[in-house]
């Protein structure tokens, strides 16, 4: 199958399609379906300006297929933003395609456009698709720091 497909920053206009994406992404690793849950996330990232999305269709059905999503940190030391790459999904039948790979590229163009430090990400041990995308695009695995989370009560 050969597919043709575009990638472009999401606006309001993509969210109930991007919110069908990411309740999929979020049951790819063991959350249960919240579709509802999903929709009103997205729009508080879209309405607070909290974040930045990519999103792929197919060009022949204008079908959502792939997103991406950053959100914005800073660096005292250096003085800058990165940005954090926090989601990346492509629906199944339309890996292996490149999409991702083009998810990516736009993402690393944006971050050049908005004079980023860099791009931030982190992925599972076992996901080494990914891994091995990651690291083709010039990412590199951090070995000089730790990383720590602070899971506070709910």
């Amino acid at each position: 199958m050969n597919i043709n497909y575009s990638v472009s920053q999401a606006t309001i206009n993509d969210l109930n399609d991007l919110a069908s994406l990411f309740d999929l992404y979020r049951v790819f690793y063991g959350q249960p379906s919240n579709a509802e849950g999903a929709k009103q996330f997205l729009f508080e990232r879209f309405d607070h300006a909290e974040s930045i999305i990519y999103i792929a269709r197919c060009s022949s059905t204008n079908q959502a297929i792939g997103f991406t999503q950053l959100y914005p940190t800073f660096s005292s030391i250096s003085m800058k933003r990165s940005w954090v790459l926090n989601d990346l999904y492509v629906v199944e039948e339309y890996r292996k395609h490149g999409v991702a790979k083009k998810l990516l590229e736009e993402v690393k163009g944006f971050a050049i456009l908005t004079g980023a430090k860099g791009i931030a990400l982190s992925t599972a041990p076992d996901n080494k698709k990914a891994q091995s995308l990651y690291e083709q695009l010039g990412y590199v695995k951090d070995d000089e720091y730790y990383q720590y989370f602070l899971t506070l009560p709910q």
